[in-house]
């Protein structure tokens, strides 16, 4: 390694700094301020449902995003507060600590540190593969969950009603239909007023910000009810100030309390934003380096913990907006946080005049796009394994704590994945002839495809493994039993990649159960790694070169000239070339 791509591996944002240029700049500074418009209603709006003060949610699209875009991978992937990280850390931290209180203030940051390091470390020991254990259909089926919960979690100041402490999700409506008196009319209309404008903007122009009108217009129906005189809620002033710089407390018992909080955190964190920048690399054709990108995400969290911020991500608006508004670096998120930090010293005390009713307005619309319904359509469509993987997810997000939806969604992905890799595709097949007379392989998928009474020819598809023989054993039994006459057992493994020594011990054992049964094993198309596998483990010597063929040509000309040929007089199946005398013309397919 040189010495130039040494320092490009420890600091990557020199590969795009080099070539740099002033249209470059102008691209990069344009989408940065529409990405600083964006995120300012959502850091405000996200901090409250971590239960933090508002100015934290700001912090954490500042300091992370500058540190991602820098030691990250993708050219367009914007970090900062997210929703779904945001109700986690509310879950995980309410348990312990008050909601905006200093400790859980400060615990906030301590899971962020916690959160980064495990991140860190995943990306510094390459485990990026990690990321793809974590199935769509669990992202999907989580983060519908959230969105319900987010939902139902600003029912209270949508409708103005103090819901009792701890109350689950599904006794809030019932609650509500019997105190219906306790409504505010005015905390009602202001955050359906904040509601439908967010909708109207995001059908007829996605591109501005509506959320940051919404919440304008809001504020000003606010101050016509008469604001906080009225019994409106109202955000507060923000301070005038940069994210100040804290030491995150990380003890022992803070790491055995937020440990496991901590790892979700990670694990849902690294997963939005590697498929957030692979979504995006796919339209811009660029090439994602996730272990990169676990390192860009971890140092941008351990970074930012020491300077107000809490657990920050991928965003999917803020990519997709930053994207389309023509970004070609990673400046544009540098740009982004720095228009962020201007905006916040210049307009922070006009956020005393903000509703906390419209911000429950905008969340609400926040919270249903959340609901992926073009992919749980398709998931419906294409696969009920996959389907079922989503809804569990779904469940246990609204009905277990956030952390254990997401391990029980990869546990059941991994389960549903080794379950299917221990069933390789066993399959018979035969020979049949085209109009042209020419015989080809195909499988046998009812009594009309005839088979020879003295040859089973099975088909294996997969991988050979420890967790797969012995339902490749009950196959293989269940095949010859079904036909006591075919004495000759063909198995083509030409589309076997992988076979470990228990799969080699396998076949050994099998070639002599089969011999006490009467039935003759043989092996063809062996692919070279497979070949090698078994000849180092003694099959091939144990099998015999009579009994290994090279190919399917090869292996059913043999034997077909080596069965009972008083049987075939009275065969009306006839589907080898050697039965009428004629020469085998089997295709390689």
């Amino acid at each position: 390694m040189t010495t130039a791509s040494a320092y490009i591996r420890l600091f990557p944002f020199l590969s795009w700094l080099q070539n740099f240029s002033k249209e470059t700049f102008k691209l990069d500074l344009n989408a940065g301020l529409s990405g600083a418009i964006i995120v300012l209603p959502q850091g405000v709006a996200f901090a409250a449902i971590a239960g933090l003060p508002p100015e934290f949610g700001l912090y954490s699209a500042i300091v992370p995003a500058i540190v991602a875009a820098l030691f990250g991978s993708s050219k367009h992937l914007i970090s900062g507060p997210t929703t779904a990280i945001s109700l986690v850390i509310y879950e995980n931290l309410s348990q312990f600590y008050t909601p905006f209180s200093e400790e859980y203030i400060g615990a906030a940051f301590s899971l962020t540190l916690l959160t980064g390091l495990i991140q860190l470390l995943f990306g510094l020991v390459k485990l990026g593969t990690l990321v793809n254990f974590v199935s769509h259909s669990v992202v999907v089926g989580f983060t519908a969950g959230a969105a319900v919960l987010i939902g139902f979690s600003q029912l209270g100041n949508f409708t103005g009603v103090t819901f009792p402490s701890g109350s689950a999700f599904y006794e809030k409506v019932p609650y509500l239909l019997n105190n219906v008196g306790e409504i505010s009319t005015p905390a009602l209309i202001i955050a359906l007023l904040a509601l439908i404008i967010s909708v109207v903007f995001q059908k007829l122009a996605p591109k501005l910000p509506g959320m940051l009108v919404a919440l304008i217009s809001g504020g000003v129906a606010a101050i016509m009810f008469g604001g906080a005189d009225a019994g409106i809620k109202l955000v507060g002033a923000l301070p005038s100030q940069l994210p100040q710089f804290v030491i995150p407390q990380l003890s022992a018992s803070t790491v055995q309390q937020l440990g496991s909080s901590a790892l979700a955190i990670a694990i849902l964190g690294l997963t939005e934003a590697v498929s957030i920048a692979r979504s995006v690399a796919m339209q811009s054709r660029q090439h994602i380096d996730t272990n990169q990108e676990f390192v860009g995400q971890g140092l941008s969290n351990v970074i930012g913990s020491f300077f107000s911020c809490y657990a920050a991500s991928g965003s999917f608006t803020r990519t997709g907006v930053n994207y389309t508004a023509g970004a070609r670096t990673p400046a544009a998120a540098v740009f982004a946080a720095c228009f962020l930090a201007g905006i916040l010293l210049l307009i922070a005390p006009i956020t005393a005049y903000l509703p906390i009713p419209a911000m429950a307005g905008v969340l609400m619309v926040v919270a249903f796009k959340l609901i992926d319904f073009h992919h749980i359509k398709g998931i419906m469509k294409t696969s009920r394994q996959e389907f079922g993987v989503m809804i569990v997810t779904l469940l246990a997000t609204l009905f277990l704590h956030l952390e254990f939806a997401i391990y029980v969604g990869v546990v059941l992905s991994l389960l549903l994945y080794i379950n299917k890799t221990s069933h390789p595709e066993l399959a018979s097949v035969t020979v049949q002839r085209d109009e042209a007379g020419i015989s080809s392989i195909v499988e046998v998928t009812s009594e009309k495809d005839l088979e020879c009474p003295q040859i089973k020819i099975v088909r294996l598809r997969g991988e050979i493994f420890f967790g797969a023989t012995n339902n490749i054993i009950e196959s293989l039994h269940k095949e010859i039993d079904e036909c006591p006459t075919q004495t000759k057992l063909l198995v083509i493994l030409k589309a076997v990649t992988f076979i470990d020594i228990a799969g080699c011990e396998m076949f050994s054992a099998e070639r002599d159960a089969f011999r006490e049964k009467g039935c003759d094993m043989y092996l063809s198309s062996l692919n070279p790694e497979v070949r090698g596998m078994l000849n180092r483990a003694g099959v091939l010597q144990r099998f015999g070169t009579d009994h290994i063929f090279a190919n399917k040509r090869v292996a059913i000309k043999k034997l077909a000239a080596s069965v009972n040929t008083e049987k075939c007089k009275t065969c009306k199946a006839r589907i080898f070339d050697e039965c009428a005398g004629n020469t085998l013309a089997l295709d390689e397919q």
